[in-house]
Formats: structure tokens, C-alpha cells, sequence
């Protein structure tokens, strides 16, 4: 396995996936804090200070080789639109989850589909993973749909497994194996 820190910037057809910095704290606060984003997903801020708490964890990632997120920009514009990333990397069971987050006014354009799908490749080929998996709350029909997309498979669902503003959820795992075809 090659290391995590020598790890760049990805080029797709739209898209540019580089390396999360600090100087990206007010777009993922933007993101985190967007009412449409959270909505479904694991974590929000209400301030930039708690925010910087996100940019820690990526740089955690990184430093203790269990995962790497990368910023989603246009690739005309250098706009940050996003952010996708694998963590929770179990090196001895060769497995880890895939996460995305993209900001509202760029839903339904494929963006994730094709951000997710080069990170995939990135978890198969550079981190030599067997598995990826994916959580997702039930009720989010977007990122359900893109993992379908991406050649992930259902595998169950958890019922009330975890609370979210006072409300239990339940979560939906999806996994996608190293020799999948898609």
C-alpha cells in the first residue's frame, strides 16, 4: 500500500478531487451547515469554530492512513461545489466506508456519480480495499441512487440505529466489492 501523504489531486471529465486544506474551512462549513445537506447526513456545525473540527478529522485521516477525503471543484472554474472521501479504513480486513457531501444548487448534474467512482478506483487500486460500504439514513433517495449507480449492492437495513434530533433513525448499508463489475 502506497502512502496516504503522496496521494494528489484527481482529474475526471468535469471535475477536479484535490487534496482538503485548511484554507477550505468556509466551504465546508457552507456544506455542513446547509440545512439540505445535513439533512442526511452524519454531522452539521453551527459555527466556523466547530467546523475546524471537520478539517482535524481530515487531517487525522490522513495521518493515521484510515482514510482520505478530497474537495469536488469544477474543473473551469476551480468553484468548490463538494467534498468526497473514504474513511474508516480497516487496513487488516482491507474495508472502508465512502462518504459524499455536495452543495444543493449542484444536485442532479452527476457530479458525485463521477467524483465517487474515481475514489472508488483510488480505494480498490491504491489502498488495496476488498470492500467499500456505504451508511445511509433511510429516506435519503439521492445518495441511494448514486450508489446504485455506482455498482453498490443493498445488503440491509438497521432499524432505529442511531438518534437524530431526538428521532430514531435508521440506517441502509450498501457494499460494493473489489471484483463487482458495473
Amino acid at each position: 500500500m502506497r502512502s496516504w501523504v503522496g496521494i494528489k489531486s484527481i482529474k475526471t471529465e468535469r471535475l477536479t478531487l484535490r487534496p482538503i486544506k485548511d484554507s477550505d474551512l468556509n466551504h465546508i462549513f457552507q456544506g455542513l451547515s446547509h440545512s439540505e445537506v445535513i439533512k442526511h447526513y452524519g454531522i452539521s456545525f453551527t459555527t466556523l469554530q466547530e467546523a475546524k473540527q471537520q478539517i482535524q478529522w481530515y487531517d487525522d485521516l490522513i495521518k493515521n492512513e484510515t482514510g482520505y477525503w478530497w474537495a469536488i471543484e469544477l474543473s473551469e472554474s476551480n468553484e468548490f461545489i463538494g467534498s468526497v472521501g473514504l474513511n474508516d479504513i480497516k487496513k487488516e480486513h482491507h474495508r472502508g466506508e465512502i462518504g459524499f457531501w455536495l452543495l444543493p444548487e449542484f444536485w442532479g448534474n452527476g457530479y458525485i456519480t463521477e467524483a465517487a467512482s474515481n475514489v472508488i478506483n483510488v480505494g480498490f487500486e491504491t489502498f488495496n480495499l476488498h470492500r467499500i460500504q456505504a451508511w445511509v439514513e433511510s429516506g435519503n433517495n439521492g445518495s441511494r441512487q448514486v450508489l446504485k449507480k455506482l455498482g453498490f449492492i443493498y445488503e440491509g437495513i438497521l432499524k432505529d440505529y442511531e438518534i437524530k434530533n431526538d428521532q430514531y433513525i435508521s440506517v441502509e448499508i450498501y457494499s460494493r466489492l473489489v471484483d463487482n463489475s458495473v
